[in-house]
């Protein structure tokens, strides 16, 4: 009798165990706030120069077949593609990003369109490495036959420590935002709540303005400064005062 009864109690034992530490860890999770709940925005921001920049470049060719827009087009786009390989770029910095053939027309008022031709364009995306030397590497697609350029987007080809640098900076600024929430008010910071990121933000550069063909006549050399560019994190922090 008393076998079974010491049976029942360890087994009760083990029963409990486990829905009293769940219970415990319920009350850790949703403890109460005793005191003033303080909401902030805080933001990191960190600046580096630009080490990366994308350019579109490309051959627009007309002809008065579409074979023949084609064709010309496929070989004034070798050899600008041989040109970049020449200038170091490899192959996986290298991607077509269009390829078109449209027909041209001439319109008249009150007659019907005429077609006149076909129009082909290749364009390839670049990544430059060396942004100090695209410049040099651009006019020489110009030379090869390339009639329209544009760009370049100038990023971090790898921001990851950036933007944790930004983290950093970002915390920083909200705890001591609230220190001073905190002493403004006769209270004092007991424990951070709650912490959620927004996402990174680089702010876009701006554009490089199109090279047509009527600029490709200038013979000004062609120059591409980097700068440098602010990358951001922003974050929502929240603090107990008492």
């Amino acid at each position: 009798m008393n076998g079974r009864y010491m049976v029942a109690i360890l087994l009760g034992g083990a029963v409990l165990a486990p829905s009293a530490a769940s219970a415990q860890e319920v009350v850790a999770v949703a403890r109460p706030i005793a005191g003033t709940r303080l909401d902030i925005s805080a933001t990191g921001s960190v600046s580096r120069i630009p080490d990366l920049a994308i350019i579109s470049a490309g051959v627009i060719t007309r002809s008065s077949t579409a074979t023949g827009a084609i064709a010309d087009n496929a070989t004034r786009m070798e050899r600008v593609r041989a040109a970049l390989r020449r200038a170091g770029i490899e192959d996986r910095d290298i991607q077509t990003s269009s390829i078109s053939l449209n027909p041209d027309y001439r319109y008249q008022d009150g007659q019907p369109p005429v077609l006149t031709g076909y129009q082909a364009s290749n364009n390839v995306s670049v990544k430059f490495r060396d942004i100090r030397n695209s410049g040099k590497i651009l006019d020489a697609l110009v030379a090869q036959g390339a009639n329209q350029i544009n760009g370049p987007s100038l990023t971090i080809d790898k921001p990851e420590a950036a933007y944790d640098e930004a983290r950093g900076k970002a915390i920083a600024v909200g705890r001591a935002r609230a220190e001073l929430y905190a002493r403004s008010l006769g209270m004092r910071v007991v424990r951070l709540l709650s912490l959620s990121e927004g996402g990174g933000y680089a702010p876009p550069p701006m554009p490089m303005a199109e090279r047509g063909d009527m600029a490709m006549a200038v013979r000004a050399k062609t120059e591409i400064d980097p700068g440098s560019q602010d990358l951001q994190v922003s974050l929502a922090m929240s603090f107990e005062l008492q």
